[in-house]
């Protein structure tokens, strides 16, 4: 009967843990990739500028409204559930000391990058703020 409890109570916690609200966004806010341009052909490593509108940026684990930090996405797309934090891997870089730019290695091939605003917790704003999808050669 003890472990029933347990269990319950830990079924209770991480379910009201996924149901937390997840940090607005204002309307209009916009992040984008300043350089490299879509389509540009670039040699590797190479530098990634991050732009961001309507917010500002805040390291992780520091709440401050209408703010967050970048994850930048390499050939991939955003998480399907919006509402856990962005995973970390080599596709899904994040930037919680609100870095703004970052050198990319990549090899030599067709790649895709994309930005996408995670709050102090790395969980996307609701609305989530992502930028447009930008795809870019890297030559030798």
């Amino acid at each position: 009967m003890r472990n029933l409890l347990i269990t319950l109570l830990a079924l209770s916690v991480v379910s009201s843990l996924s149901a937390q609200e997840r940090t607005p966004s204002p309307q209009g806010a916009e992040v984008y990739i300043i350089s490299p341009a879509d389509g540009a052909v670039v040699k590797s490593p190479f530098v990634v500028r991050f732009g961001l509108k309507g917010m500002g940026i805040a390291p992780a684990g520091i709440v401050f409204e209408n703010s967050g930090h970048h994850h930048l996405l390499i050939d991939t797309d955003p998480p399907a559930d919006l509402g856990q934090p962005v995973p970390t891997s080599d596709k899904s870089l994040h930037f919680g000391k609100g870095q703004t730019q970052t050198e990319l290695k990549l090899a030599p091939g067709k790649h895709t990058l994309q930005l996408v605003l995670g709050d102090h917790l790395h969980v996307p704003h609701n609305p989530p703020v992502v930028s447009k999808k930008v795809t870019i050669e890297v030559k030798e």
